[in-house]
């Protein structure tokens, strides 16, 4: 396995935004730009995977997946949260999939004010059917990496995760 290795990391090095590194460069912007290309190969992918398959959007399929998340539903704004959009788009959806009968909106019964939506008998079908073949998707496609490796990755990035959380970056810019 050694020569596939090296043989799939020199192919690596002229795709994408790779192909912008230069050996002299900074070991920080070669991953940068690794962590980039493989995010968004990955995430090209699985859109087009759910579009193919299931005529959705990855923004829908978020969207479902946080309300199967939260069985009880949630209020308009919350799942504005989760999803990190604006209220905007989020009602757009939510006008989208209650047309479509994937999910229903109903008063809040501690705020008036405020709607929970929650998934429909049919949604929750529907999502159930898209995050089984999402699941399979992502293992065919972190399939040429062993168990140890991915553990490996997973805790080297969640230390990167931990110290973009914790430092304070607005006086490092300026």
């Amino acid at each position: 396995m050694p020569d596939l290795s090296h043989a799939m990391l020199r192919d690596a090095h002229g795709l994408g935004h790779e192909a912008r590194v230069h050996s002299d460069d900074h070991a920080a912007l070669k991953l940068w730009l690794r962590l980039l290309s493989c995010s968004k190969q990955l995430e090209t992918e699985v859109r087009r995977r759910l579009r193919a398959r299931f005529g959705v959007s990855i923004a829908r399929f978020d969207y479902l997946a946080q309300l199967y998340r939260y069985g009880e539903g949630l209020k308009m704004r919350d799942l504005s949260q989760h999803l990190m959009v604006t209220g905007g788009n989020v009602t757009g959806l939510t006008d989208e999939l209650t047309r479509e009968g994937l999910v229903l909106r109903e008063a809040s019964t501690t705020d008036k004010r405020s709607r929970i939506v929650r998934l429909t008998p049919k949604g929750r079908e529907a999502f159930e059917a898209m995050a089984q073949a999402h699941e399979q998707w992502i293992l065919e496609l972190f399939g040429n990496m062993t168990d140890k490796q991915m553990q490996q990755l997973y805790t080297q990035l969640g230390i990167l995760r931990v110290h973009l959380t914790h430092h304070d970056f607005s006086e490092d810019s300026a």
